[in-house]
């Protein structure tokens, strides 16, 4: 593992969506890990550029979202099905819908929909590349601090810091979920690549825990030191000191 800073957070996310686009461009089957929230923002954005720059067919690409959050319908506008098709899939309109997979959070049954997302990955994948975000308590996807390294697609209960953190994309902080759909730690671990970003002063405090060089249970971002293939990147503010 390693964590290189590239300075701001435009070069990082930049540097970023070139490899997802490198990817798709070199295997025309090729199945993605995506993650949302706003360090995603303009990884997308610049990836949604070098596609139709390129014009580049993606109807074969298959796609896998970490998480979602309890309780909104896939059409709320803070849901992350929103999310990726208002920042990338309306962005540029030629991916094969049936090869678009985010947890349903809405589910009547969410023990059934957990097994039925992680069974969908495990018959489908391993994803080539899985994008990561990091939380500032060490989450990745949303696996809260004590998560249970050996973990798969589950139901989880956010921290209060999370909570805190989601809030400014809610009118009122009341509204905004307790729960969501994740993705778990063995899950995000069987992807054939991991590429983590850490952007602002905020987030410096996980990248240094996860710099420390070894597994701890209340960083989860520090099982990634379980794999082989693992990137880190970061902006100045983020970069370890």
């Amino acid at each position: 593992m390693k964590i290189t800073n590239l300075g701001t957070s435009d070069y990082a996310s930049f540097y970023v969506a070139c490899e997802l686009y490198k990817q798709m461009s070199q295997q025309s089957h090729s199945k993605l890990g995506l993650a949302t929230g706003g360090t995603m923002v303009d990884v997308y954005r610049f990836l949604v550029q070098l596609l139709r720059k390129n014009n580049l067919d993606v109807s074969e690409i298959e796609t896998f979202n970490l998480d979602e959050y309890v309780g909104l319908d896939a059409n709320h506008k803070q849901s992350y099905h929103s999310y990726m098709n208002d920042i990338l899939f309306k962005q540029y309109p030629y991916f094969n819908q049936s090869l678009i997979h985010i947890p349903n959070g809405n589910a009547d049954n969410l023990d059934d929909e957990t097994k039925r997302y992680e069974q969908l990955i495990n018959q489908k994948g391993p994803v080539d590349i899985q994008i990561l975000g990091i939380g500032e308590n060490g989450h990745i996807g949303f696996n809260e601090p004590g998560t249970d390294i050996n973990s798969a697609t589950h139901i989880v209960d956010l921290t209060e810091s999370t909570i805190n953190a989601n809030s400014r994309y809610f009118d009122d902080e009341a509204d905004v979920p307790k729960q969501a759909v994740s993705m778990g730690l063995s899950t995000i671990l069987k992807a054939h690549r991991i590429i983590l970003l850490a952007f602002g002063e905020k987030k410096r405090a996980a990248i240094e825990k996860l710099a420390e060089n070894e597994v701890n249970s209340d960083v989860p971002a520090t099982i990634l030191h379980a794999h082989p293939n693992v990137e880190i990147y970061v902006d100045d503010e983020a970069s370890p000191r």
